[in-house]
């Protein structure tokens, strides 16, 4: 298929204005739709002028067709992305995750997009019955975010069947990268990381023995774009290191790598909705991918320490710099 001009849905955010960059690198026209809730449009600082740039909201029907007007490829990476707060906001997890979703798939179909590849979540398996997690595994969702995913992967999945459209699904699971935590992420390596720059213990939710899989921001975006050349019509693909590391263990570790081991961590009571232990098998992503995550976790820390510790040293201008660059 013609991969010339793709379509980023939320490219202006985390993952998407990282992967904006890579497409512009491969020489590829590149447009984004986003509506800056989350992302910034100073995040694709240095392509700003090579992209097409769509304001707009995925639940406006009418400009996300606008969108997708002569795009070749859709990459869908927007949404609502907090486990916790879903828990409050479960009606509009459902419009944004959901119904949004749906509006760019069948606007996909009316335009005759050749690919559609999107962002879904770890979080679609709830509690998992074996571990390592197979794209197999029972999906049972313990947050309205987990199950906005899983709609969303349901109305994907029927969209390939009924109308031919060619879909891709990454589950990606605990992404981490450079300057993530500056919007007040709740992710807990940005958590930590905050409250290490503040000379403050970490707070870890509950006993710190539960486990996590973390991926290096890089290596997912590795992945969008495997899933973008590989013909792999239909299929859906788990992306993490496929290691487990307990959130002891993470404390452990960037405490030491900055420096700051007479910190020690706060335990509180558990966060509602946290799953007890999750890690992916990506063998299916290594075979058909050709997906190989590149970054150890104490490598892919050790760049977010060095950044944080350039930002804290640096002058108020390169500060909001780097921070509104951030998506």
């Amino acid at each position: 298929m013609n991969l010339g001009r793709i379509l980023v849905v939320g490219g202006a955010g985390f993952i998407g204005s990282r992967l904006v960059k890579r497409l512009i690198d491969m020489d590829l026209e590149v447009r984004v739709l986003d509506d800056l809730s989350s992302g910034s449009w100073n995040g694709l600082t240095g392509v700003k002028d090579v992209v097409d740039f769509i304001y707009g909201d995925i639940r406006n029907r009418d400009v996300v067709r606008k969108a997708t007007s002569g795009i070749d490829a859709v990459i869908h990476l927007a949404g609502k992305i907090s486990a916790k707060e879903s828990i409050d906001k479960p009606m509009e997890y459902h419009e944004v995750n959901v119904t949004g979703t749906l509006n760019v798939l069948d606007a996909c179909v009316t335009a005759g997009v050749g690919k559609f590849v999107f962002s879904s979540s770890a979080s679609v398996y709830g509690e998992p019955s074996e571990l390592p997690i197979k794209e197999n595994s029972p999906l049972r969702p313990l947050t309205p975010y987990g199950a906005s995913k899983l709609a969303a992967e349901h109305y994907i999945n029927a969209y390939h069947r009924v109308y031919g459209l060619n879909t891709v699904i990454l589950r990606v699971f605990n992404v981490y990268g450079c300057r993530r935590y500056f919007k007040g992420r709740s992710d807990v390596v940005s958590r930590f990381l905050e409250r290490i720059g503040e000379d403050k213990p970490p707070i870890i939710y509950g006993d710190g023995f539960q486990t996590r899989d973390f991926i290096y921001i890089d290596d997912v975006v590795d992945a969008f774009v495997l899933a973008l050349k590989e013909n792999c019509p239909g299929e859906t693909f788990n992306i993490g290191s496929g290691k487990p590391v307990s959130i002891n263990e993470l404390a452990d570790m960037m405490l030491r790598l900055s420096g700051k081991e007479w910190l020690k961590p706060i335990h509180v009571e558990p966060m509602r909705g946290d799953v007890r232990h999750s890690y992916a098998d990506i063998s299916k992503a290594m075979e058909k991918l050709k997906f190989r995550p590149k970054t150890p976790l104490e490598d892919g820390l050790t760049k977010l320490l060095k950044t944080f510790q350039l930002i804290k040293h640096s002058s108020p201008s390169l500060r909001r710099l780097l921070t509104d660059g951030e998506g």
